[in-house]
Order: structure tokens, then sequence, then C-alpha cells
């Protein structure tokens, strides 16, 4: 709890009981809830959770990324928790800088706070990050500061706070399944006005870490320009898209 406001980590696993203990220890003690979706992983990834204590809801079918992350959120906003953070449970993101993210939220600074790989450190690739996914990152993130008129370091980091009130202004249940997802969603509360920060994360590629493939990662690509043009289009009133519409789906409370 900071400034009376509980917070929540939420992991979406898929195949991470090798790293799942290594991710949960570092999770500072402010932390009031810790929920792990599981989506139907084959390894121990279960057993684990269950013992180091963490709610965890289990989908019997594999529902993708972006679908683990909508029951996320869902399963926080149930606890009725003020801020929820999302970990990936493969411990390439330093679980520490949970205090950092829910702080800046918990007083007000932003609405939504993401740990940029980018700003800061020795830097992405110093860090493991393959050399074409760097490429890839600044490319999309210069293009998508063009489109959606900001000034972010990237867009494509998987460590990233919430406010409770964007988890339930957004249409989330109008986005993708896929990996597209957290784009989609940055998409939306840059165009619903909500205040977005950064922190510097350190990068870590380590050999147990998720990765996904060349192919998805250019189906990714095509999905964030996607997403951008939508984004333009909605804004100048050509075009009217369910992930940006004001009546979409949203989660409940």
């Amino acid at each position: 709890m900071l400034n009376n406001k509980r917070i929540a980590v939420v992991m979406p696993a898929y195949n991470a009981a090798k790293t799942l203990q290594a991710t949960v220890g570092q999770l500072p003690d402010l932390v009031d809830v810790k929920i792990l979706v599981d989506d139907h992983s084959a390894d121990e990834t279960v057993d684990l959770a269950h013992r180091l204590g963490l709610k965890t809801v289990i989908h019997n079918r594999n529902r993708g990324y972006g679908g683990a992350q909508k029951t996320c959120y869902q399963e926080a906003l149930a606890t009725g928790v003020d801020i929820v953070v999302m970990v990936h449970p493969d411990y390439q993101y330093n679980p520490s800088l949970v205090t950092a993210i829910a702080s800046m939220i918990a007083y007000d600074v932003y609405d939504v706070v993401i740990g940029s790989r980018i700003i800061g450190g020795a830097g992405a690739l110093a860090g493991g990050m393959p050399a074409y996914k760097y490429v890839a990152n600044r490319i999309l993130t210069a293009f998508q500061n063009v489109l959606l008129n900001t000034k972010l370091s990237e867009f494509h980091t998987g460590l990233r706070g919430f406010s409770r009130e964007v988890l339930l202004s957004l249409p989330l249940l109008e986005n993708s399944d896929d990996f597209v997802f957290d784009n989609q969603m940055l998409a939306q509360a840059i165009f619903w006005g909500f205040s977005i920060g950064e922190v510097s994360c350190p990068t870590r590629y380590a050999k147990d870490a998720s990765c996904i493939s060349f192919k998805r990662s250019v189906r990714y690509g095509f999905g964030v320009l996607s997403t951008s043009f939508r984004y333009v289009l909605q804004k100048k009133g050509l075009g009217k898209f369910d992930i940006f519409n004001p009546e979409g789906r949203t989660l409940e409370p």
C-alpha cells in the first residue's frame, strides 16, 4: 500500500516455472495482492504459483498474451485495488521497479507508468536485446510518436502500471488477444488523454526468458502500424474502430 492506495501485481504466465520464483522473490513488500494468470502452461507454473502463495487463475485453453492480460486486469479489479502493475514472470524486467511505478500513480503524478529499456542504464543491446528487435523498437517508436503526437522513449515494454480509473475506462475487451494488446492499450490511454510516465528499466534477456519468434515479431510490427493508422483516422473523424469506441466493451469492477 502507498498513500492509502492498495496495489496489485499481475503476471500473465506461460511456461514460466524456471523464472517465476526469482520474479516473485523480488517483488516489494508494498504489494497487497499478487495474481498469476496461467495461460495453459505445459510445465510446473501452476504448482509453483500455488506454493508461492499467489492467487492463481488457470485458463483451460491458451488464450494468448492479450487474453491473459484481460483476465489479469479483471481479477485485479475484482479485489478492489487502486493500482495494478503488470510484471512478466520470465524475469526479463526487474520486479523491484514496482515501487517506482506504483509511487508515481499513488501520488497522482501519472495515470500510466511504463518501464523503459531505452532511457538510462547501459542500453538495451548491452542487456542482450537482439539487434533486430532493437532496430524495430526504435523505428516503430519513432513512427508512433509522430502519429500519436507523443514523446515516449518506447512503446514496446512489458512492464507497466495503471490506475484503477484507466483500467475501468478503456475498452480493453475490444483489443487483440495476441501480443499487440500491449500497444493497443497504450494507444487507447493516449487517445483518452491519460498521462503517461516512464522509469528506466534495465534490459536483461536471459536464456530462460520468454521470447517471441521472428515471424510473430513481424506480425506484431504490422499490428502496431495498424493500431497507429486507426488512431489517426479515428482522431480525424475519418473512421470508426472498436478499440477507440467510447461505447466499446470494458472490464467490470
